[in-house]
Parts: structure tokens; sequence; C-alpha cells
């Protein structure tokens, strides 16, 4: 059995399509922090996507716990030229995209970006390597909104459209179980 406990990075404050730029997270917050950090297993491993808003959060909750190196594969969304732009700004170059995008997650991708599916397929290709190489362990993931929901999506067997309907914030930790082949999933976005 392996425990994720998939934490989503702190807050960037930006007000845009933010997947693979290097934005810093504010980590200002200590007594959030403090909370999530409190409620993470101590014995857990640390792990985070390589982009600093993961790996700055990972290493404010990390304590005395081990910390593994930075995975680039836990990366969020790559939006392609979408990226840093507002939604209203790409909606209106291209509205049918845009909406096809969000409304139908799958094979839509953003110009230049990665598809819904394609997300999926690498996130769960880092995770399944995780557990396959720390079977047994609790394992803290800091990443992002899309990493997150990739595996709530896979472990409850969920549309892509029904996984976007959960809530992701900043902070959270969302907790699934792999037991062979098997899957539970704990709380979702619980902000401790």
């Amino acid at each position: 059995m392996t425990r994720l406990h998939l934490v989503r990075h702190g807050p960037t404050h930006a007000k845009s399509m933010v997947g693979w730029s290097d934005l810093p997270a504010d980590l200002s917050d200590h007594a959030a922090i403090a909370r999530l950090s409190a409620h993470l297993p101590d014995t857990a491993l640390v792990i985070s996507s390589d982009l600093c808003r993961a790996a700055d959060t990972a290493t404010a909750v990390q304590g005395t716990r081990t910390r593994l190196p930075h995975r680039p594969d836990l990366r969020e969304i790559n939006f392609g030229t979408w990226e840093l732009r507002r939604y209203a700004e790409i909606e209106a170059e291209d509205p049918v995209l845009a909406r096809a995008y969000w409304d139908y997650p799958g094979e839509v991708r953003p110009p230049n970006g990665e598809s819904w599916n394609e997300v999926c397929a690498r996130v769960d290709a880092a995770i399944d390597a995780l557990i396959r190489d720390h079977a047994g362990h609790d394992v803290i993931v800091v990443a992002h909104f899309g990493v997150i929901l990739s595996q709530v999506q896979r472990a409850l067997r969920l549309t892509a459209e029904e996984a976007f309907s959960h809530r992701i914030d900043n902070l959270s930790v969302t907790e699934i179980t792999r037991l062979g082949d098997s899957w539970t999933v704990g709380r979702i976005n619980h902000c401790p």
C-alpha cells in the first residue's frame, strides 16, 4: 500500500494561465503552511515538480522528512502559446478552441501545448514510477492543479469533465491510496 498526499503549491497570484512558467509561490502564510506540514505524515517522503512554486512549497513543508529529487514530469499543464495570458484574451482570439479545451477536455490542445489526455499520460507514468520505487511508503507530492486532478480522475474513474468539477485550492492536500491495482480516495482539497 502506498499513500499519496497530493499537495498543491502555494499561490502565485497570477491572473493568467500559468503552466510551465516558473513563477514563485507566495509562502507568507506561515500558519497555513505549519498546519499543512503538521497534517502530513512525519515519515513521508517529499517530492515535487521542478518548478519553483512547487519546489519551494515542498521545502516549506518538508521539516525532517526525506526529500527526493524534483521531477519535471510532475509539472503543470503545458499551455503552449496560451501561457501567461488571460482567459478572456484567449477566448477573444479563438472562442471555439478556448471553450472546447475547458468544456470538453481530452484531445483538445492549446497551440504548442498539451491536451488533457497528454497531461494525464505524463503524470500517470510519473506517479506509477513513484509507487513502484517507493512501495509501502507515504509520499507527499507537491505539484499543481492539473497533476492533482489527473490523479483524482484516475483513482475515481471519472470522466475529464467530472474531474474538472473538483476544486483544488493552493496549500490543500488530496489523499489517494494505491493497494495493488485498487485505488481509494480519502479527502479531496482538504485545507488543514
